[in-house]
């Protein structure tokens, strides 16, 4: 990173807010974040305001099988338990409203909302504050003002698993036995000034998506989930949002912005994961840095494919395209686009949205590398950047989480990672020299796409910049329409993306 340009992260640019955390934690997979979160919730006292994509009422927050934890496992009943016990405790739930739509066909589910309904401290709302084709997307928990969670983990179906992403894992299963795939994800916890900002930016979402006037945040007192280690103390956290313009609200970009100089600064490495890889703007930017003689390596994990057949005609095709034009410019092997697969070879489903640069900045959240995430869907991120005073000397904890997450992902010690990655330099090379049969990251094999999913992609038709882009002349979209030297990039012969130079 160049420090020599200040931090990366500044009120009214790149974030919103920046805000001291007494503590923060990195949870990386649900098994760890559900139980943590719970605890969190089972000492809350005046107020719980949870606003997220989707809920399902019938998830477990533990394992599945059981515990010595007080009170119910399951989300709808824990969440009732809870407003009963403590009889000052009011419990806020923002649905976006077309994410709500599944929650009816899904069992007793429209049962529980009638019974959330009738209790006089359960508010659950449906947020449609949002222009037409966008979604709100952020995924925030702010127990008692005091203790916040951002990130990528939605409370709803299909979300938990273990970091080891066993094949057949019996807890990885519906109500009704049926499994699903391993799913990998994370999210940060803080708390202190941070996690009231986060409270205040959830306050102020739920204001304009019910008109409701909610108490302001709280002060805080000690709250932290019981046997959860901290990975940063005294953080300096940064907020960083998107939002459309709608009604009397103007368009927030932050994130896009954030994504943008941290591509930019980056020196040695990003590291990178994320669910989607599709935005034109981030893919220019890694071009750009492609074509340098010493530009930063670039290591992406993703999922083998999008989640759901609309997300794959989005997705998929567009991301294909933008990794083969950069493999196009990149000459020496700097871009690595990567999939993990478990001991089965069955590959793990990446909803995680984490960038590492030069172990330097962590940021974790709920945008994607789309364009839907950049200026469409509502987003909150949050970044620690060490070029903040108060961070100094916090890039080894960073550079620890880097290689807890590769280590995760070859299926190797940590210490193995760590003394690869010394000797090589690389991130390729480390995941290449790491790489054995069974569990590992693989190089994303490239599909072809027929003609139609071509057009999807090239016209960004389900994926514009903004939010009145849905209604743009086609002959004026396209993913590469500000790209240079097109032509010479097609001319120029394939790489073979993920390989190390």
């Amino acid at each position: 990173m160049d420090e020599s340009a200040g931090p990366s992260v500044r009120e009214g640019s790149t974030a919103w807010r920046i805000a001291r955390a007494d503590r923060a934690r990195v949870m990386i997979d649900a098994a760890t974040y559900f139980p943590a979160i719970r605890d969190a919730m089972a000492q809350a006292k005046h107020r719980i305001l949870l606003i997220g994509w989707e809920f399902d009422t019938r998830i477990l927050l533990n394992d599945g099988w059981g515990g010595d934890h007080p009170g119910p496992d399951r989300l709808a009943e824990f969440l009732l338990w809870l407003a009963n016990k403590e009889p000052e405790l009011r419990i806020y739930i923002l649905n976006w409203n077309i994410g709500a739509f599944k929650l009816l066909l899904r069992g007793r589910t429209a049962f529980t909302l009638l019974r959330w309904a009738r209790h006089p401290r359960i508010f659950f709302r449906l947020d449609s504050a949002h222009p037409p084709g966008c979604s709100h997307h952020q995924k925030i928990a702010v127990v008692d003002d005091c203790l916040a969670a951002c990130g990528g983990i939605d409370m709803t179906r299909e979300r938990w698993d273990t970091s080891e992403h066993k094949e057949g894992d019996p807890r990885r299963q519906h109500r009704r036995g049926r499994g699903y795939k391993p799913w990998h994800d994370a999210t940060m916890l803080v708390d202190g000034p941070a996690a009231q900002a986060l409270a205040e930016l959830g306050l102020e979402r739920w204001r304009v998506a019910t008109g409701e006037e909610l108490p302001p945040p709280q002060p805080c007192g000690a709250l932290w989930p019981t046997g959860i280690d901290v990975h940063f103390e005294n953080a300096d956290v940064a907020i960083s949002r998107t939002r459309a313009a709608f009604r009397d609200r103007e368009e927030v970009r932050e994130i896009e912005a954030l994504y943008l100089e941290l591509i930019a600064r980056a020196k040695r490495f990003i590291y990178a994961e994320n669910q989607y890889f599709a935005s034109r703007r981030v893919a220019e930017a890694i071009a750009a840095r492609a074509a340098e003689p010493d530009g930063p390596e670039v290591m992406i994990v993703g999922p083998r494919r999008a989640d759901g057949w609309l997300e794959q005609e989005a997705m998929d095709a567009a991301r294909a395209r933008l990794i083969r034009a950069i493999g196009r410019r990149d000459l020496r092997g700097r871009f690595g686009y990567y999939t993990p697969v478990n001991e089965a070879g069955t590959p793990i489903y990446v909803h995680a949205k984490v960038l590492i640069v030069d172990d330097q900045v962590l940021r974790i959240g709920s945008s994607n590398m789309n364009n839907r995430s950049l200026g469409l869907d509502s987003e909150c991120d949050v970044t620690i950047d060490t070029a903040l005073p108060a961070n100094s000397g916090m890039g080894a904890a960073i550079a620890a989480l880097r290689t807890r997450l590769m280590a995760e992902h070859l299926n190797a010690a940590e210490a193995d990672v760590a003394r690869t990655f010394a000797e090589t330099g690389s991130l390729h090379a480390t995941a290449a020299r790491l790489t054995r049969p069974g569990r590992a990251l693989k190089p994303l094999p490239l599909d072809d796409f027929n003609a139609v999913e071509k057009l999807i992609a090239d016209k960004e038709l389900l994926d514009p910049e903004r939010a009145d882009g849905f209604f743009e002349p086609i002959a004026r979209r396209g993913l590469f329409r500000r790209w240079r030297e097109r032509a010479r990039w097609r001319a120029a012969r394939p790489t073979r993306v993920g390989q190390p130079a």
